[in-house]
């Protein structure tokens, strides 16, 4: 196989985004198919750990979205009634300090515009309205042909399924599955400072109680604070992965909890519910021409916040062998890079769940107990069980 020279990416999210600024930053030519009519991103706050940041710095976006940034001071984890503080962990300078880059929490909207704007500027195309329905190999020309749903081909030298858990890149490579109902949802928002009638504060904070948790966090400099409402449940109905919320239902279910969480709760006007989905780890993330990024190949529930992250990580690591080997070289090296971060990350995010929902009773508990003596007595050991992740840095390798 030659050197890669044009590559075709099936989604215009994040990771999508990150990957074709990356491809382009090395000269290669970049075509983007997004299946919505505009672009902009369904979602609300992202938070940018140190990881995620090294490669938004090598890509020469830091200093534009400084201007959309909130630094969070502590990250903590607080008893859903009292507010007793299981976990409160600096970050700010100290989070700099120790991993080299910021922490920072970002509107999933202002990075992605940066990124589109960042792309059109490196001269890579963006074609709209198009999903890519299928693809073929033509091994004679050392190509892939990709079939846009109204008819278009378009051809290069590589297809990269950015496209979500959801793709139908990985459908086409490994078969039809459904993702697998991870047994939690996710009421998602966003509410002016304005609005609210409760202080809260400038930390990454997760709420933790009985089957379900509460993360709330400042964005845009400090003018909006996220929310992310998560609970336990057996099914979902719905055929869709994403629907309007019903505030009424989300008060209720959170009516108990500390005024913080339930006084932030009655501020909102409007949310999102999320079906949180899974699938098994993949068998492989790459067959001849063509190769999975993000949530593609490795979805994960949000208990860790490294969802985008991961892709941004895999995006960068992507570009980086595709410029460096030729194009089978570049996929094996790429996935065995990969794959074992993405999937420790992904194993860290499920047991969180367990973390925050308090489940396993009187063990569950015990564990939070644990954790918040840890905090008070050996502070270090806390921070260097995240080292692993925040200090991971793929633009040195």
């Amino acid at each position: 196989m030659k050197q890669v020279n044009r590559v075709v990416i099936a989604g215009a999210g994040i990771g999508g985004l990150c990957a074709a600024l990356a491809l382009a930053k090395r000269d290669i030519q970049v075509v983007v198919c997004e299946q919505a009519v505009s672009l902009g991103e369904v979602g609300a706050g992202l938070q940018m750990s140190p990881n995620a940041m090294k490669v938004l710095r090598e890509l020469g976006l830091e200093a534009e979205l400084s201007a959309f940034a909130f630094v969070p001071q502590n990250a903590a984890i607080r008893h859903y009634k009292t507010g007793e503080y299981y976990l409160k962990s600096p970050l700010a300078e100290q989070a700099e300090v120790r991993y080299g880059a910021p922490y920072w929490h970002l509107h999933r909207a202002d990075l992605h515009q940066v990124l589109a704007q960042a792309c059109s500027q490196a001269g890579v195309e963006l074609v709209l309205n198009s999903t890519v329905d299928s693809y073929r190999e033509d091994k004679a020309l050392n190509q892939v042909c990709v079939s846009l749903d109204g008819g278009r081909e378009i051809w290069g030298d590589l297809l990269i399924g950015a496209d979500g858990i959801r793709s139908k890149v990985r459908e086409q490579m490994l078969g039809k599955e459904r993702p697998t109902f991870m047994g939690q949802v996710a009421w998602r928002g966003v509410i002016p400072v304005s609005d609210l009638a409760v202080n809260v504060k400038p930390d990454a904070c997760v709420w933790a109680g009985p089957g379900r948790h509460f993360v709330s966090y400042y964005l845009r400099g400090g003018d909006y604070v996220n929310f992310v409402a998560v609970e336990e449940r057996s099914d979902w109905l719905s055929e869709s992965w994403r629907e309007e919320g019903d505030i009424a239902e989300l008060k209720r279910v959170f009516a108990d909890w500390h005024p913080e969480v339930s006084q932030l709760i009655a501020c909102a006007k409007s949310t999102f519910l999320w079906a949180l989905n899974g699938r098994d780890e993949l068998p492989t993330w790459h067959q001849g021409r063509v190769v999975l990024l993000g949530d593609a190949c490795h979805p994960m529930l949000p208990f860790m916040a490294q969802g985008a992250a991961m892709a941004i990580e895999d995006a960068y690591v992507l570009a980086e062998n595709l410029a460096r080997y030729e194009c089978h070289a570049a996929l094996v090296e790429y996935e065995q890079t990969r794959k074992p971060r993405a999937t420790k990350v992904q194993q860290m995010s499920k047991a969180n769940a367990g973390l925050y929902h308090m489940q396993g009773g009187v063990f569950g508990k015990a564990k939070l107990r644990a954790l918040q003596a840890a905090g008070r007595f050996v502070p270090n050991v806390i921070q260097s069980k995240l080292d692993a992740v925040y200090g991971h840095d793929v633009t040195q390798g």
